[in-house]
């Protein structure tokens, strides 16, 4: 890796191209590189969990109204939708949008945690968009998908975004730009002004994160993956975007990121070197923020040794300040307690989920959500008992390491019963995690892809997508074509097409 210190310049001084984090990342984009094995695997694994989680959301209102808008955008050369056959093709910008809220709703994929959290995957479904599109082949988009992850890890791990409450989308956008750039081999000044375009118009406050949700989280992906193609595109015809745009007197850095920022330094590929940030990244075994996934794990162990669950007094979670003040008390979120509350509050509420977790022993992407299953009485009464805190030792675990991998996602859970009793359980990491005690390969990414294409896809077409992604690094132009999972006849939901609006 080489280390590069990010300059913000005084007031009125000018900092040289050369220097300019967005000129770093578009000359790491367009320089050549070999990929391998593990990286093309990797990039294979990760479009069967998004394929596998977006047909799962297939029908979810949010997809279908994305799905309606993109179906108004035919384009014979164009791109695929997640669900639709094959041979229906509209802009790539239409596609990118609605597959990208398809992945994103559940909240379901992939993750870094560095010193932004984020989920890279919701890179690959503009990416593979403007692939299917420009005719590209199985090279062409695994060069694509590891150089846009390569670029929001090393974005994720210089640069923090949520202590200033700006959303994790802000590494999105260039991270999208940068790999489409890489994927259709343009060159390191169309790119550089691209990713200025796409970080200037990536950035987004975390409201939509807080407070009185609605399915905005879902849609953010979509709009960067939008931004990002126009961006290529102006680029391509010669328009420039704002510059310096991270460092410039009213750039995204002085501006707007000034907590937990200072002596910026970016970590990059030397030359011609794998770009292999995808392997520091990993998937969710459980539909929930990544910070819950540990928790579920470790609701089902204390199962095990609760025999009583009405003899809960209390329950202390203690973990890292991000889970607390993210997804447990420390958030100041009385919604994160309110079995009104929408899914996107409680997919990111620790109480709930460890509540709901250590009832039932297992977690479902919908029963674990349903209105009859947030309002159980009992529920509520155990979910109220639940309490995170900030611990230092999870803190120093977490934020000390600097490895994406070996920083500890778990937590230390302490259930206090009525008599006195302490029952404790801990996991340094959730199963799933690399580090974790069963963690993802092949075969683990395509049982959990199964249960939730169920009742949507044929077995024939699983097998037909598994084996374009078996021979992924080898597709042709026309395969790359078919690389999307179609659903029966008559399972997904297209009454939102009948409803009137700008586009019919």
């Amino acid at each position: 890796m080489i280390s590069n210190k990010i300059i913000i310049p005084s007031p009125g001084k000018r900092i040289e191209k050369k220097n300019q984090l967005a000129w770093l990342l578009a000359s790491m984009a367009a320089q050549p590189w070999d990929s391998n094995e593990s990286i093309n695997e990797m990039v294979g694994n990760r479009l069967i969990d998004n394929a596998g989680v977006a047909i799962a959301a297939i029908n979810r209102a949010p997809v279908c109204v994305a799905r309606s808008q993109a179906m108004f955008h035919k384009n014979k050369n164009g791109s695929t939708l997640f669900g639709l056959s094959s041979h229906e093709k509209f802009n790539c910008e239409w596609a990118a949008w609605a597959n990208a809220v398809a992945v994103r709703e559940l909240d379901f994929h992939d993750n870094i945690m560095a010193k932004e959290t984020c989920h890279p995957g919701d890179c690959i479904p503009t990416i593979l968009a403007v692939a299917q599109q420009k005719k590209l082949n199985g090279k062409d988009l695994i060069r694509g998908i590891a150089t846009s992850y390569e670029i929001q890890l090393r974005l994720s791990m210089s640069i923090a975004l949520n202590p200033n409450k700006i959303d994790h989308v802000g590494h999105l956008g260039p991270a999208i730009t940068g790999g489409i750039g890489a994927m259709l081999n343009l060159d390191d000044e169309t790119i550089y002004q691209a990713i200025q375009y796409s970080a200037h118009t990536s950035i987004f406050t975390r409201q939509g994160r807080k407070g009185d949700l609605s399915s905005w989280k879902a849609f953010a992906p979509g709009l960067v993956g939008r931004n990002a193609i126009d961006a290529i595109d102006r680029a391509i015809r010669g328009e420039k975007g704002p510059s310096p745009v991270w460092e410039g007197d009213y750039g995204i850095v002085p501006i707007l990121l000034h907590k937990e920022n200072k002596n910026i330094e970016i970590n990059l590929p030397e030359k011609n070197a794998p770009r292999a940030g995808i392997l520091s990244t990993f998937t969710k075994e459980h539909s929930a923020g990544y910070h819950g996934n540990s928790i579920i794990d470790v609701a089902f162990l204390l199962r095990e040794k609760i025999k009583d669950l009405k003899e809960i007094k209390k329950i202390n979670i203690y973990s890292k300040k991000y889970t607390h003040i993210v997804m447990g008390s420390g958030s100041n979120d009385p919604e994160k307690y309110s079995p009104e509350a929408s899914r996107e509050t409680l997919d990111h509420s620790a109480m709930y989920i460890f509540a709901v977790a250590l009832e039932d022993g297992f977690w479902h992407h919908e029963t674990s959500y349903s209105n009859e299953r947030k309002q159980n009485p009992e529920t509520v009464k155990l979910w109220k008992k639940v309490e995170t805190f900030e611990d230092p030792e999870f803190n120093r675990k977490y934020y000390d390491e600097k490895d994406p991998l070996k920083k500890v996602q778990g937590a230390k859970i302490e259930v206090i019963m009525n008599d006195g009793t302490k029952i404790t359980e801990q996991l340094d990491f959730a199963n799933a995690h690399p580090s974790g005690k069963t963690p993802f390969g092949r075969n683990e990414y395509i049982k959990k892809m199964q249960p939730l294409i169920n009742g949507f896809v044929s077995q024939q077409e699983e097998l037909r997508f598994i084996s374009l992604i078996d021979n992924l690094e080898n597709l042709d132009s026309n395969e790359i074509q078919n690389l999307n999972l179609t659903c029966d006849q008559n399972t997904v939901d297209l009454s939102k097409n009948k409803i009137e609006g700008i586009f019919n």
